[in-house]
């Protein structure tokens, strides 16, 4: 089974120190603690048998496979939900997990950023209570209309109510039918304002969308089947927060992009933790474009996925010259 999340620390100080070969006061720097706390950790590595030093072959016995993603794909922490053949949906384990992690990396006093879909919706639903003090729940996008399920008003308030934190609600559509609407409200003191302030966040729960027929986008009305077909071959590879973002995870410019409501990827980026939570392994190709586009720090996805991430990046290195 996945290491939990409280335990997240104790496995990355054992993998830096002991498969990266880092001094302790390495480790320390590199994970923003005390070297007193990267010895204690050390010792509770190896007291619970995360690290094995007799055995260099398996050197640990848990995850060692998100520790080879964080490496391969720069990424701060990444959270494996192993497979499950008793489950019939196995993406329910994922969703139980990111709930589980998204609450240790809540902090007191924090500003949240949520988006929308199934995926957030889920991991709200089965989110435990808590009851945190002066956490502020901000919605990243506007509004879908009232008869879509996993709306992202619904996604935010319902995860603020699990907090007993803020919620704070965009009062505008995700997308308007014209691009001068767009700008003109965007231009709004309210609207403009809660866009700015996105950047503030400390933490950012999201998913990645696809860009097919079975996009929240075409789901929703936003696009028609055709016309995702035609940004798609136009570059379009994921959906993050309501907009379309290209296989560098950059914002496609299409007219679509200019009529929506969202928050621009240069404040999603310069929010320092970016949990990107991914259950279909459909997905995989809008991950890459995610991860790419640095929009991605903390990432919670299945062991197939997990797999096929590190095939892609073992491919990608021997492709290097």
């Amino acid at each position: 089974m996945a290491i939990r999340p409280a335990e997240q620390l104790i496995h990355k100080a054992a993998w830096l120190y002991y498969a990266h070969g880092l001094r302790q006061d390495e480790v320390a720097n590199q994970l923003n603690i005390s070297r007193a706390s990267v010895a204690m950790y050390l010792r509770k590595a190896r007291g619970t048998g995360i690290v094995n030093i007799s055995t260099s072959t398996q050197l640990f016995t848990d995850d060692v496979m998100a520790r080879r993603l964080e490496d391969a794909f720069e990424l701060d922490a990444v959270w494996i939900a192993p497979e499950n053949a008793y489950l019939a949906d196995p993406s329910t384990d994922i969703a139980v997990l990111a709930a589980s992690v998204f609450l240790e990396l809540v902090k007191k006093g924090d500003r949240i950023g949520v988006a929308w879909g199934r995926t957030v919706y889920t991991i709200a639903d089965i989110m435990s209570y808590a009851d945190l003090q002066d956490v502020t729940v901000v919605q990243l996008c506007g509004n879908l209309g009232a008869p879509y399920s996993y709306r992202p008003d619904q996604c935010t308030m319902e995860i603020a109510r699990r907090l007993n934190a803020k919620g704070l609600n965009f009062y505008a559509p995700l997308v308007l039918s014209t691009e001068a609407l767009a700008q003109g409200l965007r231009a709004e003191p309210v609207i403009r304002d809660q866009l700015a302030g996105i950047a503030d966040c400390d933490l950012a729960l999201y998913s990645v969308g696809a860009v097919d027929a079975d996009s929240h986008l075409v789901k929703c009305g936003a696009l028609a089947p055709a016309e995702m077909e035609a940004l798609r071959s136009q570059g379009a590879a994921g959906v993050i927060a309501g907009q379309i973002i290209d296989a560098a995870g950059e914002v496609l410019d299409c007219s679509y992009n200019r009529r929506v409501i969202s928050a621009e990827l240069a404040s999603l980026r310069a929010i320092d933790k970016r949990l990107m939570v991914v259950q279909e392994d459909t997905k995989f190709e809008p991950l890459l474009s995610a991860i790419a586009g640095g929009l991605c720090t903390h990432l919670v996805i299945g062991a197939h996925m997990a797999g096929r991430l590190l095939q892609h990046a073992g491919a990608a290195t021997k492709r290097a010259p």
